[in-house]
């Protein structure tokens, strides 16, 4: 159900961007104006991704899912009579286009969420990849059927299409009987949840070497589909079925990788992958945007959607498998912000650039600083490609307090005694133990060393409140009690380390 729910969305979302992208091109007809509109489309993602994120690990997913539905069925809806009343301009075609993708920006964290909800782990990349098939699938469908309605009925159409596919969707979504279970502690606060997932993505080396390559290479790939409806307009006899045939190639060949996917995996390992995938890409570009006919451009097209595909699912496994289950809408949402952000950037970007020289050139110039680039990230920034267990754990004890503080900061301190010639060991394993703890939604960490006694270290950790220190129980993974137990291991004390908790009375 989840899945057709997810072909109807992306076919609207497809339908809507070649039907803009093409009215951008009588509206507004410079490389700027045109590439503007993915722009728009994606910047929303970019600006509102944490806000949903954090939404979507907090609420009601079905009810927030089917809300993001009938937003963007209301947009198409005011779109279509804007139209039919001939008062589209640019300005208002790019704002609408804004307001349509505000709706996907809500949409994709929490549909991220959910699919680890219903598939096991082992299972994950198979069903990642099967939604790409859908996604893809609705990149040949939704083009094919916009040119189609386009052509003999009017831009119009598409849009009351558009309507009516996410209605459909949000009712589906409403028959969905999945069971919103509260958190004990209650809800947590909006402000407090996007801290806590920025802070849990920036203490995790897996997720910023995802962040950093799906940002760099959606940077330059989005330079090819921002500019080409107007590639379409360069080729012989270009027209919107030009455009709408380069788009499905695209799918068609993003389809036939994410079959291949198993293999795929197989034959490299993550990083090559993405390397090689990027290369793909940065090659299919050049044929598409040098090609003399049509009959050459979509090959390229078709090798583009494969490499793009290969790419994308590489590093969304990826950071799947980087994020345990309470934090994983917010942890996609940025990752989902890094790739709409980079792409809404490289559409302007390339767009400019297409102004000044031309599209040739600016498809040229993108293709080369793609490889390079990723070059440079993958000898910088290593992935070291270690899988964490983020099974929840409730090993440690709860602690209990008959009337627990209302407001106030928590201060927790650990004091371990260690032999002194082993400080330095000690030293790095609790820096592990600091990205830990601030993953786990610490506002802060300290390692206190006694200046009278070198083999005595007090762990100082700071919560925000009672209740975001008894949440960071609810958050302990497998892989922190190993952690934990590597700490007691250093410990020679004769009893096991003191922990106290203070309250913070003035700041």
């Amino acid at each position: 159900m989840l899945w057709f729910t997810w072909l109807a969305a992306n076919t609207s979302m497809w339908m809507n961007d070649v039907a803009s992208a093409w009215l951008m091109t009588t509206l507004g007809p410079s490389p700027l104006w045109v590439a503007l509109v993915q722009s728009a489309s994606t910047l929303p993602v970019f600006l509102l991704g944490l806000p949903s994120g954090a939404l979507a690990d907090t609420v009601d997913r079905r009810r927030y899912f089917m809300a993001t539905q009938f937003w963007v069925a209301a947009v198409a809806t005011l779109l279509c009579v804007v139209i039919l009343l001939d008062r589209l301009t640019a300005p208002l075609l790019l704002a609408l286009t804004f307001a349509n993708g505000i709706g996907l920006a809500m949409r994709w964290p929490v549909f991220a969420a959910i699919i680890p909800e219903i598939v096991p782990r082992p299972q994950l990349a198979q069903a990642l990849a099967l939604n790409g098939i859908a996604m893809n699938a609705s990149r040949i469908i939704g083009p094919l059927v916009a040119g189609a309605l386009i052509a003999s009925f009017g831009s119009a159409y598409v849009f009351v299409l558009n309507a009516t596919l996410s209605v459909m969707a949000g009712i589906t979504i409403m028959r969905w009987r999945r069971v919103h279970q509260e958190s004990p502690l209650g809800r947590e606060p909006l402000a407090s949840a996007m801290r806590v997932g920025v802070q849990y993505v920036w203490q995790s080396g897996r997720m910023r070497a995802v962040l950093l390559r799906i940002a760099l290479f959606f940077l330059h790939s989005t330079a090819l589909l921002a500019l080409l409806p107007l590639v379409a307009r360069g080729l012989h006899g270009g027209t919107a079925g030009t455009f709408t045939v380069l788009l499905a190639s695209m799918g068609v060949g993003a389809i036939i990788a994410a079959l291949l996917m198993p293999q795929i995996r197989r034959w490299l390992p993550l990083q090559p992958r993405v390397l090689v995938g990027t290369a793909l890409q940065a090659f299919a570009s050049v044929v598409v945007v040098y090609a003399p006919s049509i009959w050459l451009a979509v090959p390229g097209m078709i090798v583009a959607g494969a490499a793009w595909i290969t790419v994308a699912n590489s590093l969304t496994v990826a950071a799947q498998m980087a994020l345990p289950d309470w934090v994983r809408a917010r942890g996609m949402s940025i990752y989902q912000m890094a790739l709409m952000g980079s792409t809404a950037a490289g559409a302007a970007l390339w767009g400019q650039v297409a102004t000044w020289t031309s599209i040739q050139h600016a498809l040229a110039i993108a293709a080369v600083t793609s490889v390079v680039t990723m070059l440079v990230a993958q000898r910088t920034v290593v992935d070291r490609g270690t899988e964490e267990d983020h099974t929840p754990s409730r090993v440690l004890k709860v602690p209990e307090m008959p009337e627990p503080p209302q407001a106030g900061r928590i201060q927790v301190r650990v004091e371990y005694r260690i032999d002194p010639a082993r400080a330095p060991e000690f030293l790095a394993l609790m820096q592990e133990s600091r990205r830990s703890r601030l993953r786990q939604g610490a506002l802060d960490w300290q390692l206190l060393h006694d200046l009278y006694e070198p083999g005595r270290y007090v762990e100082q950790i700071t919560d925000a409140s009672w209740t975001e220190h008894l949440r960071r129980f609810d958050r302990i993974s497998a892989d922190d009690v190993a952690l934990r137990d590597k700490r007691l291991a250093f410990h020679i004390g004769e009893e096991p380390p003191r922990v106290s908790r203070f309250l913070v009375e003035q700041e």
